[in-house]
């Protein structure tokens, strides 16, 4: 064959290979393709096929219109010398066949510039599939990146985007001309420079995605051969017995099964198979293994399962008759160089094992030295404890269990690699009976061959073994040794699985029971029921307690926490009672080494029921940490979570054990954590937590507090602090919600407080429990929030309070306070201070006076009647000097205006209910009451008491006395302050008192001689209207109103006009229909109309802007058609007269009330279907109310003018 005839790509498939890829058959390889697989490296397999593989998802049939490419190259190989012209599509082929894709992609190029694209280049190229590693890449490979996946794809890659931006750049109607092109764009170096920088780190990333998928791959492979290859030979020639399941094909099977459930809709077993199997997503088959692809579902699987799939048989190129000058220049010294290569890397990994090996038998020997020591002693002590001559027989059997019958530690992976010299140590009669069963026991410890004796030989020679002093009867038969084997070999006994080696293993100590159940409980509970596994929390824990491994210590104690997915209360309790008994038992150490690990690891865990776990186990074990570990660790775990969790029960929980380590803490220099923690938890949003805090922290943390001595010195000095600044920044504007937190933490450490009052006074050497003591009364102290704020609880006992409580009344009733600094600290600095703080809050916030009113309660029920009358009662009476000069008339700064009065008057005095007490209580109201009315002062300290007392039912009656001591007092100013209070007391009062009580006394006043107190009376009768269903009371209250209407004498009372219209725009919204159809409405018209002829400017538009207000809310309401056209529609008519020259833009509005007024009247079929003609509702919308009240409000305090206000927006 001539030189130049040689087909230069060695075109070598025929066209019947090139069918036989069509078809879908393995990957064959030409010598080319050979040669190219023999350079990867030397850990690359013989049969090495991946780019083959790379091919695998396009092979076509190499040809153009038809024509074979084989038989393109075969005629350019056998024309002689004439020329023949190859076809692209065959060029292609055998590039991408040889591997040569980076000149396969050039070629790709020009043929696209060039307007000729080849199917077959387009296809391949366009594949990504052809470019991604291949599952299967060995090592080696992966390594020095020869093959796809490697450099080569990544140059590939890169230099086909290259081109395809460069094609798609410069491509016009024809082909580029050197004139044609824009060398400007070409001369950018920082967008080639990005460009490159792109390019690199998407080259970057495709290396870490095939790193991680080759680690799958491997992890994949390492989970299939689980099981080692001895027990599977074991499997494989024992049909009858069958290989255990593996994990990979048990999260398999799990995933298919739970799939078929939720097909076939059994959804309720779903749930439970996925609670018994919560260390698997069934949402994702990626979870199942790493690579493996997803199998049919279980029907498929089923309808299949008799079909016979083909066996896979690898197949290879070969070439024949081919000049071995057409072959690659070094095709010949490839092969021998790898080869040469490979078996100098597997010397050096030979010698590194057999090294290994020596220091393994150097170990061994050590190891046996010990043994036989041991052994030794043994024997001696066994010696002096029993005259029995079986210490020979002990000693075999410890050495025998040793190497052969007892396993390593190694959760049930049993591995007898042990020599037959290794029995020859020791001999003992009772367990050589015979040779042939001797023999016959060393093989199968030695060999574990899969013989039908080997079970019974196995299990003879470990009850041989476990009890060698039992004897039993010999038959008195002559049969041979291996007739007897071969004849149990009948009965059916599996030793060879890992439960039958643990069933013929009978424990003969404690340590052995323990060791067998740490490899046995890690196969128990994944298969117990999940409400029944807190079953196996006495087993875990004592198997915990008493394993000599820490290893598997560390495994039970993680199963121990993870045993139940969501544990509930109950579940939890007993984990927790299981930890404590662990701690107790183990000491300090093993619980800061073995427990604390746990929780921590569960600390971020996504369900919260495990993380509450957690929670309650840092406050459950912290009795048995180490201190520094208590004060450091834990509390930082538990900051943490209280800081970041987002569920309240596990903030809830996080709170009670801060408490609880509190009450263990003794570094002082955690005080300011402690408080910061205090704070963070006030301040939680949840009011779980917040009780929490309540209940346990803040006792704990005070308790504490008083030991350091600080409790009086930092820590209610602070919260003092704290509340002082506030006031000072709440000029415009209080954060109430702050407020409330500073003071409910105070009002929570008074019972530490008084605790510490009664340890530091001077009588508690004195107090003993000797003789009768009087018992506590019931009511003496407040109700506690929790046991911890009891001060039974603090003091010790209630016989031991009881004591002291006497001697404390003692103390203060007769010998005074002289040397009991804690008590003159209270009296001289704390009360001081409160009280100041009480003047400077807002008398009008009623939220801030409830506040401070149950506070002053509880401290004064606390400290008792003693201290409250001789300390507090004589400090409120000092400030609150009842006289005209404790009131600013003028700018209302007077003491008697301030929050002050209510507080004393709610705090302080409501604190005892006796005779005398409420005496003081009405008294000091009723000179309230008096000293503000002539001082003409502002009334709002009044109004708060009023509000406040009203509250309880139980002061309406002392209230009402108030009143009538108002009623009947001689001052007009006086008689007119009872009667606005009337308005404030009726919404609280039953309708009995109303009736028998308030009504008669408004009547009273309402005939006054003095018009100002009668006008007074309105807003009362209002309220009346508004809030009281009796017919009878509400026609007397009618018929009060229509006097004053319709009494000739009050026609021109224009403030009795006013207070009337404002009454009616206040309480008709709300009140009956009845009253405000046929009172409120023509009562207003009658107004209205009456106003028209008023001659005063300044009284017309005073009543035309109430007259405003009121309709603006009666608007609202449902007014039937003929009130509309009587009375409503005329009285709006009558105040758009009085608009028109007053204010012009009310008068805009008026109008358009009007207008709309008209439009429901003449459709008032739509009218009653809709059930209300709210003006509002029609021109706003759902919230018309509001806006329509917003802008009423917008027209009257900027007087801007509203002419477009009802105007439709573009």
């Amino acid at each position: 064959m001539a030189a130049g005839n040689v087909n230069p790509f060695n075109v070598s498939d025929s066209e019947d290979e090139a069918e036989q890829r069509q078809d879908g058959a393995d990957t064959e390889r030409s010598p080319s393709d050979e040669a190219q697989g023999h350079s990867l490296g030397p850990f690359s397999p013989p049969a090495y096929s991946e780019p083959a593989a790379l091919l695998s998802s396009n092979r076509t049939s190499p040809s153009v219109d038809g024509i074979p490419a084989s038989a393109a190259a075969v005629a350019g190989i056998g024309g002689g010398g004439a020329e023949t012209r190859v076809s692209l599509d065959a060029i292609a082929a055998q590039l991408l066949r040889d591997q040569y894709i980076l000149t396969a992609l050039e070629l790709h190029t020009e043929l696209l510039e060039a307007g000729r694209e080849l199917p077959r280049l387009r296809d391949y190229f366009s594949n990504p599939g052809n470019f991604e590693r291949q599952s299967g890449t060995p090592p080696a490979c992966k390594e020095q990146a020869v093959g796809p996946g490697g450099p080569l794809t990544v140059q590939v890659q890169d230099r086909k985007r290259r081109k395809k931006d460069a094609l798609m750049r410069d491509r016009a109607g024809s082909i580029s001309t050197l004139d044609s092109l824009d060398f400007a764009r070409y001369s950018d170096d920082g967008n080639r420079e990005s460009d490159e920088r792109v390019a690199v780190l998407e080259f970057e990333l495709r290396k870490a995605k095939e790193t991680i998928q080759a680690l799958r791959a491997n992890l994949t492979q390492a989970a299939e051969c689980e099981i080692p290859s001895q027990e599977r030979k074991n499997y494989k020639s024992s049909p009858e017995n069958q290989e255990p399941i593996r994990p990979l094909e048990k999260r398999a099977l799990n995933f298919l099964v739970n799939e078929y459930l939720l097909k076939n809709e059994y959804k309720l077993a779903s749930i439970t198979f996925s609670d018994e199997n919560d260390d698997q997503d069934f949402e994702l088959w990626d979870d199942v293994g790493l690579n493996i692809p997803k199998p049919p579902d279980l029907l498929q699987l089923y309808r299949n399962c008799g079909n016979i799939l083909p066996l896979h048989r690898d197949t290879v190129d070969v070439a024949v008759n081919v000049d071995p000058n057409d072959l690659p220049g070094d095709y010949f010294t490839q092969e021998p160089v790898q080869q040469t290569e490979a078996i100098q890397q597997q010397e050096e990994v030979v010698q590194e094992l057999e090294y290994q090996i020596g220091l393994l038998n150097s170990e061994k020997q050590s190891l046996a030295e010990q043994i036989k020591k041991l052994q030794s002693d043994i024997q001696a002590l066994q010696r002096n404890v029993s005259s029995e001559p079986t210490s020979a027989v002990k000693s075999t059997q410890s050495k025998e269990d040793t190497p052969c019958g007892k396993p390593p530690l190694d959760n049930g992976q049993y591995l007898d690699i042990r020599g037959v010299t290794e029995t020859d140590s020791s001999s003992d009669a009772n367990t050589t009976k015979t040779s042939n069963t001797t023999t016959t026991a060393t093989t199968d410890c030695t060999e574990r061959t899969t013989t039908a004796t080997q079970p019974h030989a196995k299990l003879k020679s470990q009850s041989q073994q476990g009890k060698s002093s039992v004897q039993f009867d010999q038959p008195n038969r002559k049969l041979s040794p291996a007739f007897h084997q071969a004849l149990l070999s009948f009965c059916r006994m599996s030793t060879d699985s890992r439960l039958g080696s643990e069933v013929s293993r009978i424990a003969d100590s404690e340590q052995s029971v323990m060791l067998m159940l740490g490899r046995c409980l890690p196969h128990i509970v994944p298969n117990v029921l999940l409400a029944k596994r807190e079953e196996l929390i006495p087993l875990i824990l004592c198997t915990a307690c008493l394993h000599p491994e820490p290893k598997e210590r560390d495994q039970l104690l993680h199963i121990l926490f993870n045993l139940i997915k969501r544990p509930d209360d109950e579940q939890r309790q007993m984990i927790l009672t299981g930890c404590v008994a662990f701690a107790r038992h183990v000491g300090p150490t093993r619980v800061e080494a073995e427990l604390l690990p746990q929780c921590w690891e569960q600390i971020n865990h996504k369900y919260p029921e495990r993380r509450l776990l957690v929670a309650e186990a840092c406050g459950a074990l912290a009795p048995y940490l180490p201190k520094e570990i208590r004060s450091s660790l834990v509390l930082s775990m538990l900051q943490q979570m209280l800081a970041e969790d987002k569920a309240d029960m596990v903030r809830e929980a996080v709170v009670k054990s801060l408490g609880i380590i509190m009450g263990y803490i003794d570094d002082p220099d955690k005080y300011s954590q402690g408080f910061e923690l205090m704070l963070l938890s006030l301040g939680d949003p949840s009011e779980r937590v917040v009780s929490a805090t309540h209940q346990v922290f803040i006792p704990a943390f005070a308790a504490w507090c008083t030991e350091l001595g600080n409790l009086q010195s930092q820590l209610i000095p602070s919260l003092l602090t704290r509340i002082e600044k506030l006031l000072k920044q709440g000029e415009y504007g209080l954060d109430e919600h702050k407020l409330h937190m500073y003071l409910s933490a105070l009002q929570s450490l008074i019972p530490s407080l008084f605790a510490v009052l009664l340890q530091n006074a001077p009588f508690t050497s004195r107090a003993k429990l000797q003789g009768d003591v009087p018992p506590i009364e019931v009511t003496r102290f407040p109700r506690p929030a929790s046991p911890l704020q009891d001060v039974a609880t603090i003091v010790g006992s209630r016989e031991q309070l009881a004591v002291l409580l006497q001697l404390y009344d003692h103390q203060l009733q007769h010998e005074g306070t002289t040397g009991w600094d804690s008590l003159l600290w209270v009296v001289n600095q704390f009360l001081p201070q409160l009280i100041e703080i009480v003047g400077r809050i807002n008398v009008t916030s009623s939220t801030c006076v409830h506040e401070f009113s149950r506070f002053f309660w509880r401290l004064c029920r606390t400290f008792g009647k003693i201290f409250t009358n001789t300390k507090v009662k004589p400090q409120f009476q000092e400030i609150l000097r009842l006289s005209e000069e404790n009131v600013d008339a003028s700018a209302g700064n007077g003491i008697l205006t301030k929050a002050t009065v209510p507080i004393y008057a709610t705090g302080v005095l409501t604190c005892y209910n006796q005779e005398e007490d409420r005496k003081l209580l009405v008294g000091f109201l009723e000179d309230v009451m008096t000293t503000l009315s002539l001082s003409h002062a502002p009334l709002d300290s009044l109004k708060a008491s009023f509000v406040e007392l009203g509250a309880n039912p139980a002061f309406h009656e002392l209230l009402l006395t108030v009143l009538w001591y108002g009623v009947v007092h001689t001052s007009a100013l006086v008689r007119c302050t009872a009667a606005r209070m009337f308005e404030l007391l009726v919404k609280g009062v039953n309708e009995t008192l109303v009736a028998q009580r308030v009504v008669p006394a408004l009547i009273t006043l309402s005939s006054d001689p003095e018009i100002s107190v009668r006008i007074s009376t309105i807003p009362a009768f209002g309220t009346i209207m508004e809030t009281v269903t009796q017919k009878e009371l509400l026609e007397r209250v009618k018929m009060q109103l229509a006097s004053f209407l319709e009494d000739p004498q009050y026609q021109d009372q224009h403030s009795l006009h006013m207070e009337i219209i404002k009454t009616f725009g206040r309480v008709g919204p709300n009140a009956e229909p009845r009253f405000r159809d046929e009172f409120v409405l023509p009562h207003l018209h009658k107004l209205a109309l009456c106003n028209n002829q008023q001659t005063v400017e300044s009284k017309r538009i005073d009543i035309a802007t109430q007259l405003f207000e009121a309709y603006s809310a009666l608007s609202c309401c449902f007014i039937s058609e003929e009130l509309m056209v009587n009375h409503f529609l005329p009285g709006l008519r009558c105040l758009r007269t009085d608009m028109e020259q007053l204010s012009p833009e009310h008068e805009v509005i008026l109008s358009s009330m009007i207008k709309e007024c008209e439009i429901k009247v003449e459709n008032k079929g739509i009218g009653e279907a809709q059930g209300s003609i709210s003006i509002a509702a029609s021109l706003v919308g759902e919230d018309a109310k509001t806006k329509f009240l917003s802008k009423m409000g917008q027209l009257t305090t900027s007087g801007a003018m509203l002419a477009n206000v009802f105007q439709r927006k573009k």
